[in-house]
C-alpha cells in the first residue's frame, strides 16, 4: 500500500499534465491554444491552481495503481518463496543488534502505555491495540461509505415518488453529531471483537446472502440486504486486513495508511450525501451542477455498483475468515469437529430466516433475525469455542443492534423500494 501511494504521488502530476495537453484545443497548424508544451503546462497549472492542482484525481489514480502494486509485490514474494531453496536445518545465525532511535523510542512509549492498562482477554496492549483500532476504523469507514451511498440513492428515489415525501424528509435530515459518534462506537466494537468471532460473522452472513439471492426471482434484487450487511462488512474488512497483513514488516504503517484512505472515502461519501440532500432537487431541475447531473443520469446504478463492490469484499473476507479459523486447529479431526456443527447451525439459521422473511418485514423482523443469528453462534461457541468468544459474541450483538438502530430510516426506505420493484415486476409479468 505504501508503494501504491508512492507511485500515485510520483505519477499523478505527469498524468494531469499529459491529460491537459491531449485535451486542449489546437490551432490549424496543430499547435496548442492553451499550452506551448510540457513545461509551460506544468508552470501554468502550478501558478494558477497551486501545487495541489497537479494532484487532481489522485484518488482515482491510487484506486488503479494501489491494487496493482499490492498484488504485484504479493505474488512476487510468494513466487520467490516457492523458487528459493529452503535453508538447511540448524541453529539460526545471530543477527547484529542495531539501535534505531525513532522506532525504538516510539515502541518504548507504546509499551509503557500498555504497562498500566488492565489486561483484556484476547487483546494485547501496545502495538496490537493500535493495529486493532486501525482495523476497526477501516471497517467503520467502509460501513459509513455504504450508508452514505445508499442514502443518496434512496433520497433520489423518494424524491421522484410523491407518496414517499415524509420518508424523503427523514433521509435528508442532517445528523452532525450522530454520524461521527456512530463511526467511533463501531470502531471500538470492531476493535474489541476477536478475529475468530468476526470470521464466523462474515461466513454466516455470506451464506445467508447467497441463500437470499438464490430465493429471489430472476432479475430481482434485495436492497435491504445492503443495509443488513453493515456490521458483517466491518468484520470482513477487519478479517481481510488481519490476513493480508499478517507478518508484514510495516503492518502498523500499512494499517494507518489504509485507515487514512478509508477515512477520506468516508468523508467524501458523506459530503456527496449532504450535497444531494441539500441541492439535488434544485440542481437537477436547473441542469446546473455536474455532480447532480451525473446522479440524474446514472444514480439508478448505485445499488449495482455497491453489490459488485460488496461481492469482491466478501469474497476476500471469506477466504481470510476460513484461513483465520483453520489456523487455530492442530489436526484435521479438530477442524471437522468444529466445521460440522457450524455447518448444521448455519443451515438451520438460513431455513429459519427464510421463513421469517416470508412472514414479516420491517425493523422488528430485522431485530429478530439478528437475535437468532447471534443466539445460534452463542450456542455453537458454548460447545466448541472459548470463553473469550462468548464475550465477543455479545459485542457482535451490540454492534449489529447499533448499526440497525442508526439506519432505521434507511431500512424502511429499502423495504418500500423493494416492495415497489417487486410490484413493478409483478405488474410487468401480468
Amino acid at each position: 500500500m505504501v508503494s501504491g501511494v508512492a507511485v500515485a504521488v510520483t505519477m499523478t502530476p505527469f498524468d494531469v499534465v499529459s491529460t491537459r495537453l491531449y485535451n486542449q484545443p489546437v490551432e490549424a497548424d496543430g499547435t496548442g491554444k492553451l499550452y506551448r508544451g510540457f513545461l509551460d503546462c506544468f508552470a501554468q497549472i502550478s501558478s494558477k491552481e497551486g501545487l495541489l492542482g497537479l494532484y487532481k484525481g489522485i484518488g482515482a489514480v491510487y484506486l488503479r495503481l494501489g491494487p496493482h502494486t499490492v498484488l504485484s509485490l504479493f505474488f512476487w514474494d510468494e513466487l520467490r518463496r516457492m523458487v528459493r531453496p529452503q535453508p538447511p536445518p540448524g541453529p539460526p545465525c545471530p543477527r547484529p543488534q542495531t539501535f534505531e532511535p525513532g522506532p525504538a523510542l516510539l515502541r518504548v512509549a507504546m509499551l509503557s502505555l500498555g504497562s498500566w492498562l488492565p489486561a483484556w482477554p484476547g487483546l494485547a496492549w501496545g502495538w496490537a491495540l493500535l493495529d486493532a483500532l486501525l482495523r476497526g476504523l477501516v471497517g467503520a469507514c467502509a460501513t459509513s461509505v455504504l450508508c452514505s451511498l445508499l442514502r443518496v440513492y434512496l433520497y433520489i428515489q423518494c424524491l421522484n415518488d410523491p407518496a414517499r415525501q415524509e420518508l424523503r424528509a427523514a433521509l435528508g435530515a442532517q445528523r452532525w453529531v450522530l454520524e461521527p459518534l456512530h463511526v467511533l462506537v463501531l470502531t471500538g466494537i470492531l476493535a474489541l471483537v476477536g478475529s475468530r468471532v468476526a470470521a464466523l460473522v462474515v461466513l454466516e452472513f455470506s451464506l445467508r446472502a447467497i441463500s437470499t439471492l438464490l430465493s429471489l426471482s430472476k432479475g430481482a434484487h434485495s436492497i435491504q440486504l445492503l443495509v443488513l450487511c453493515q456490521f458483517s462488512l466491518g468484520c470482513g474488512m477487519s478479517c481481510g486486513l488481519s490476513f493480508l497483513l499478517e507478518g508484514a514488516p510495516h503492518e502498523t504503517c500499512n494499517l494507518a495508511l489504509a485507515a487514512g484512505l478509508a477515512g477520506l472515502l468516508a468523508v467524501h461519501a458523506r459530503r456527496l450525501a449532504l450535497h444531494t440532500c441539500t441541492l439535488y432537487e434544485l440542481h437537477s431541475r436547473a441542469r446546473y451542477c455536474g455532480v447532480c447531473m451525473l446522479l440524474l443520469t446514472s444514480g439508478h446504478g448505485v445499488p449495482r455498483l455497491l453489490r459488485k463492490a460488496l461481492a469482491v469484499a466478501f469474497v476476500v473476507a471469506d477466504l481470510a475468515a476460513v484461513a483465520l479459523i483453520n489456523r487455530d486447529f492442530l489436526s484435521t479431526a479438530e477442524a471437522v469437529r468444529f466445521w460440522t456443527p457450524l455447518t448444521i447451525c448455519y443451515t438451520l439459521l438460513v431455513i429459519y430466516m427464510q421463513e421469517e422473511q416470508r412472514s414479516g418485514t420491517g425493523r422488528q423482523s430485522a431485530y429478530q433475525t439478528v437475535l437468532v443469528r447471534m443466539g445460534g453462534l452463542f450456542i455453537l461457541l458454548l460447545t466448541v469455542g472459548r470463553w473469550t468468544d462468548i464475550l465477543h459474541i455479545f459485542l457482535s450483538l451490540l454492534g449489529e443492534l447499533w448499526c440497525l438502530l442508526r439506519t432505521g430510516v434507511l431500512l424502511e426506505a429499502c423495504r418500500q423500494q423493494d416492495f415497489s420493484q417487486h410490484h413493478q415486476a409483478t405488474s410487468g409479468l401480468s
